[in-house]
């Protein structure tokens, strides 16, 4: 899909800004959230985001939430891009968007790492659990976040949330969907008064990683961040163990011992190490993952048919919805000890 918008009106706004017109404008390929892009003014390599156009899902895409966050955070120690300007003024672009510093380093699309050498892969996994902590360790009212999402009852709103959305959408019938739905509304958790700011989409396709080193330098794409339950971020983290390469790039399934990739246990451990709360990953978290992206995925299936998709290859993943309906699934019926 093909993001058009006015390039004059891009150059006037960000000379208005930044001194200097944008020397070129790249736009980045591999996400399937909002649309985004690099640009070069002068000797600063910066990084816009916007929403995408046509019709979107009532609360989704919402860059002005992402700026937000990602502002709250750059005063912490969690590695997040700078923000450096938000324009909700859709006149210029289409829709709204925002410009933040551009973190020099990797992003690795595919779970297991193969760029990597093995204690690389250990080391960055480790990374990845630890700054996830970091993330739920931050006190949402020290940093002004304290109305970003409402406290209490989170896995009870986010199901009757994201199951209006399954409600709502054109997709086909899924009926492990549904099925998984009803399973989780079964087996949904007493509230525990835990609250922490969640990203919503923590996974290794969401992390800058340092040029040459293995530890994150950023979390990015904050589109589904909330105040909500950090078992929600780290049964989502989860997800790679029970996914397989073919499932949108989990790690089920591979020699993780030759890999140097830590089991699921074993990344949990490096997670409960940094956290400040006594927690239990459970086999409802990871399947409530499952069921978030199902619906994800549903999305990105319907933006597709809408020709408003942010990703190339959104139509060749839309079938995902059922695989990981059907994983979360299995996962209940098992009752996997995570």
């Amino acid at each position: 899909m093909t993001e058009s918008f006015s390039h004059e009106k891009l150059d006037r706004f960000v000379k208005e800004h930044f001194g200097a017109g944008p020397g070129a404008v790249e736009r980045i390929g591999g996400g399937q959230s909002n649309p985004t892009f690099f640009i070069t003014v002068g000797a600063q390599r910066l990084v816009l985001r916007k929403q995408p156009h046509g019709p979107i899902l009532k609360g989704a895409h919402a860059v002005d939430r992402e700026y937000r966050v990602l502002e709250a955070l750059s005063k912490t120690n969690v590695p997040v891009p700078k923000p450096l300007l938000f324009c909700a003024d859709a006149d210029i672009l289409g829709t709204p968007f925002y410009v933040m510093e551009r973190l020099e380093g990797r992003v690795f699309h595919d779970a297991a790492l193969p760029d990597l050498a093995r204690d690389e892969r250990t080391t960055l996994y480790r990374s990845m659990a630890e700054t996830l902590a970091c993330l739920h360790a931050i006190d949402p009212d020290s940093i002004g976040l304290s109305d970003f999402g409402r406290p209490g009852n989170y896995f009870e709103r986010q199901l009757a949330r994201w199951s209006k959305q399954w409600d709502e959408s054109s997709a086909n019938f899924i009926p492990a969907l549904d099925d998984l739905i009803e399973e989780l509304k079964q087996m949904l958790p007493a509230d525990d008064g835990l609250v922490s700011i969640v990203h919503g989409d923590y996974r290794m396709g969401n992390l800058m990683v340092h040029p040459t080193e293995p530890r994150v330098i950023g979390i990015l794409d904050w589109e589904l961040s909330t105040l909500g339950h950090p078992l929600a971020d780290l049964g989502f983290a989860a997800m790679a163990w029970h996914t397989t390469p073919k499932d949108y790039g989990g790690i089920a399934g591979l020699d993780l011992e030759g890999l140097g990739i830590p089991t699921k246990e074993a990344f949990i451990k490096a997670y409960m190490n940094i956290s400040k709360s006594a927690l239990s990953l459970q086999p409802f978290h990871i399947a409530f993952a499952l069921f978030r992206f199902a619906v994800i995925f549903v999305g990105i299936a319907d933006r597709a048919k809408h020709g408003n998709a942010a990703g190339n290859n959104a139509t060749e993943i839309a079938p995902l919805a059922a695989r990981f309906a059907e994983i979360g699934l299995s996962v209940l019926k098992k009752r996997i000890n995570a």
